[in-house]
């Protein structure tokens, strides 16, 4: 049986990769709006779901970044993109 340091600092190096998890997702969200800044909606959403394609395919984007991106954009959204958001998140994940 661990000691409490040993569970503290587990609990630290979970809490860590939380936050660069986190921090790469949000980085990823600005990165995009710089890059689709002027285009329309179509290109936007065909530019997200490539992207997001490719990296399902490579096995580098969990359903976990998905949701964490969708968190991170929604409020940027009008209710009716938000929905359609939605439904490309479900998509990607059934991948």
């Amino acid at each position: 049986m661990q000691d409490f340091n040993a569970y503290a600092n587990e609990g630290k190096k979970v809490a860590a990769q939380a936050a660069r998890e986190e921090a790469k997702s949000d980085a990823l969200a600005q990165q995009l709006a710089r890059a689709l800044a002027g285009k329309g909606e179509a290109d936007i959403l065909r530019a997200i779901y490539k992207e997001a394609e490719r990296g399902r395919k490579a096995g580098t984007l969990t359903d976990e970044e998905l949701d964490r991106f969708s968190a991170a954009i929604a409020p940027l959204l009008d209710a009716g993109k938000r929905k359609k958001l939605e439904q490309i998140v479900r998509k990607l994940k059934s991948m």
